[in-house]
């Protein structure tokens, strides 16, 4: 990789937010990328994790429209009323993630934010809902059980056309042409929450296509001790 990438790479993950080189154009033919009709597909899918704890950042910032204003342009870029171009709002979702300090409002700006750069890479599904999983766990860190139940509600909640596109991609931390490459969405919480994602889609549990048979996710209170 081109150091200077590298470099701009390694500065947004810090920053709490996807790269934005090669793997944000289609083009480029990243296995991450999936098809412009997966995208949208996927994107009906990761809006709803996002919006499902978009609460948790309005209730801090009450007058910031920033994150929903994304997720609905995501929903319009589902139904085909937006370009690629058009649709992406990624960059205002995570700037309202740094203008807020509690915990789980910044998760839930950072779930919009992955979910607005679905147009671009389709991915980020996956990124948004690990940031929607924690985002529900930090606001309620009395219940242990919480990311594991967000976890389980994401995937009933998929439908089996977006189960299949998903499937498609490449494990988490295992191809580095994309936001799963190894690095942010990989490591710690949000690595797990994916692997275990990832994982049930592998094992055909959950979706709307038949009665969800969700496992009893792993080391949940492990996720809690490494967020």
């Amino acid at each position: 990789m081109h150091t200077n990438t590298a470099w701009r790479e390694s500065n947004s993950a810090r920053a709490g937010e996807a790269p934005t080189d090669a793997w944000e154009n289609p083009g480029v033919g990243s296995p991450q990328t999936l098809s412009e009709a997966d995208r949208r597909i996927v994107a009906v899918w990761a809006a709803d994790c996002a919006e499902r704890v978009l609460g948790l950042f309005e209730a801090e910032a009450p007058s910031d429209s920033r994150p929903r204003d994304a997720i609905a342009r995501l929903r319009a870029f589902a139904r085909g009323e937006l370009g690629v171009g058009e649709a992406r709002r990624r960059f205002v979702a995570h700037a309202a993630a740094r203008e807020v300090s509690a915990p789980a409002a910044v998760a839930a700006a950072r779930a919009a934010g992955q979910a607005a750069s679905i147009p671009h890479m389709g991915a980020h599904a996956l990124g948004a809902a690990a940031y929607a999983a924690k985002a529900a766990g930090l606001a309620t860190p009395d219940r242990p059980e919480a990311v594991r139940e967000e976890v389980c509600w994401q995937l009933a909640c998929m439908s089996a056309p977006a189960k299949a596109a998903l499937r498609q991609l490449p494990p988490v931390g295992e191809n580095s042409s994309g936001p799963l490459a190894p690095g942010l969405l990989a490591s710690g919480l949000l690595g797990t929450i994916i692997r275990e994602l990832q994982a049930n889609l592998a094992d055909g549990r959950g979706g709307r296509d038949g009665a969800p048979r969700i496992a009893p996710i792993r080391s949940t209170l492990a996720w809690r001790r490494r967020r």
